[in-house]
């Protein structure tokens, strides 16, 4: 195993202590933000060293720095990944997998239900790049296993997609991946390492937004990939030029919310399960989205490869884009904004939060309604949470 001292460790003792066995500066049982931008040396050959890596130390806030090494540290051990590399923003995050392994002439196989930044790059940046890529029906998980065994260079899968909740088999389309040679990386941020481990299934490389569910609290931006360590070389090289950096206050913000992170999940797993049972069940409700349900098509393969069913649902609404107009603001215990995983309850449309940069045309190629609503369930009391849904409904 990749963290054999952490085998046998609970995912919520990994949130709180990996990265942290060391002694901080003063004893500080905190991880202490580092803002120095550089690093003095006074012996020339360790600075060296440091610098060629052949040493642990630090160089450059833009390479490395000793809070976000603490951060990618955590979700290492979290992913039980062999290397872990962070980013400013999860599309850096994105981009950079892209970015630092694809070459022209190569090809992608991916999904429609991908998060619209990284639909927009599959369909308007890679193919500028002579990059081919090909998207499929995600529903279609014959479709996808056939179009990877075609042959392609890197297989690209969200699980559970946004915002339509639908989940992938990963263990069969891994396998397709890996028979040809392809690049295996899973988009892991709706299930978070809390309800799903793409990595032990198979996956090359995990990503995260970690502004989502990994902070939890909505105050810090930043993006994660773990994977191999040839991998994440490849990855960091790429980010260390680039310039998308992870700064040390992002990280600690991050650092702090993983502490709570399986409570927070335990939570929001059940609170999404209960608002989604009760949405079902509404006549002015068109259809919902969400795993956990057993009427859902995608319950079972989520049962089989999941441990929860993700916070995130979305639902769509009966009587056009109208009803979206007046449901919305009647909703007293929810942001209405383009963001999702924190604690607090989240709601909005995709044509204004996850897909906005789409047409009306596109997103209707991707299988997402007009009245569709995505919904990052909160912790707070799920009898709150439904009452004021119900009443909002109501307004309809």
């Amino acid at each position: 195993m990749t963290n054999k001292k952490w085998d046998n460790i609970g995912p919520a003792t990994k949130s709180v202590w990996a990265g942290e066995e060391q002694s901080f500066f003063e004893g500080a049982a905190q991880v202490p933000v580092v803002n120095s931008v550089s690093y003095s040396h006074d012996d020339v050959d360790e600075w060296l060293d440091v610098a060629l890596g052949k040493k642990q130390g630090h160089i450059y806030s833009r390479n490395t720095n000793p809070t976000v090494k603490v951060f990618e540290e955590k979700m290492r051990v979290l992913e039980d990944a062999e290397a872990a590399t962070s980013f400013s923003t999860g599309m850096a995050a994105i981009s950079g997998i892209l970015f630092a392994l694809m070459s022209p002439g190569n090809r992608i196989v991916s999904v429609k239900d991908t998060y619209g930044g990284t639909s927009f790059v599959f369909m308007d940046h890679m193919p500028r790049f002579n990059v081919d890529v090909t998207m499929c029906d995600t529903h279609d998980q014959d479709q996808i296993e056939a179009e990877t065994l075609k042959g392609c260079d890197l297989l690209y899968l969200e699980t559970p997609t946004n915002p339509t909740m639908k989940v992938l088999e990963l263990k069969r389309l891994i396998a397709a991946g890996k028979k040809v040679g392809a690049i295996v990386v899973v988009d892991n941020t709706f299930a978070t390492p809390i309800n799903q481990n793409p990595i032990a299934l198979g996956a090359d490389l995990v990503v995260h937004s970690a502004t989502k569910f990994i902070g939890g609290h909505s105050d810090a931006l930043g993006g994660v990939v773990c994977g191999s360590n040839e991998l994440i070389d490849k990855i960091y090289g790429f980010r260390e030029i680039n310039g998308a950096t992870l700064d040390a206050n992002s990280a600690y913000l991050l650092l702090r919310g993983l502490k709570t992170l399986k409570l927070r999940i335990d939570q929001q797993n059940a609170n999404a399960l209960a608002l989604a049972s009760f949405l079902e069940n509404h006549n002015k409700v068109d259809s919902v989205f969400y795993p956990g349900l057993e009427n859902n098509p995608f319950h079972e393969i989520a049962k089989e490869q999941m441990n929860g069913f993700s916070g995130m649902l979305s639902f769509s609404l009966k009587g056009g884009f109208q009803s979206v107009r007046n449901f919305l603001p009647q909703i007293r215990f929810a942001h209405r904004a383009a963001h999702l995983g924190g604690v607090e309850t989240i709601v909005g449309p995709p044509r204004t939060t996850s897909h906005v940069e789409l047409t009306e045309e596109q997103r209707q190629q991707l299988g997402i309604p007009e009245t569709l609503i995505r919904c990052s369930v909160g912790i707070e009391d799920i009898n709150d949470i439904i009452a004021d849904f119900d009443q909002a409904l109501d307004s309809i």
